[in-house]
């Protein structure tokens, strides 16, 4: 779902010249963090699927801050979605983690957004603005 969110995106992005190279390792990092989870998902032991979920939670953080970056091209709205659809992207991993591992990493308490309004998961379903 993310990855064809992001798909929309970056056809946008990369109309903007000097944005072109953000918008790949954008595509990039958000595509990584279903391939990882599928890989680690696939894993025999809870310790290798937790590696693999650690990869995916670097790249759903990575994939943030490219939103962030992007902020400019996508506008405010697309990019308080973004923001908070990869903090829950992000919450969902770090839930998963420990139960794989036993031992817990957390998210900083900040919300990380543009306007500091972080949109629950279900808002996030319902509504989701694209460039125009």
């Amino acid at each position: 779902f993310v990855s064809d969110v992001c798909w929309r995106d970056v056809k946008n992005i990369v109309q903007e010249r000097t944005m072109r190279s953000l918008a790949d390792q954008l595509y990039r990092s958000v595509g990584s963090v279903s391939v990882n989870i599928a890989e680690g998902y696939s894993r025999g032991t809870g310790k290798d699927r937790a590696c693999f979920y650690e990869y995916a939670l670097g790249s759903a953080r990575e994939s943030r801050d490219w939103y962030y970056k992007a902020r400019f091209v996508l506008g405010e709205e697309v990019t308080e979605h973004r923001l908070s659809l990869m903090s829950n992207v992000i919450e969902l991993l770090l839930t998963m983690m420990p139960q794989k591992r036993g031992e817990q990493i957390r998210e900083p308490a900040e919300t990380y957004a543009a306007n500091g309004e972080q949109l629950d998961l279900d808002a996030l379903l319902e509504s989701i603005p694209f460039p125009e």
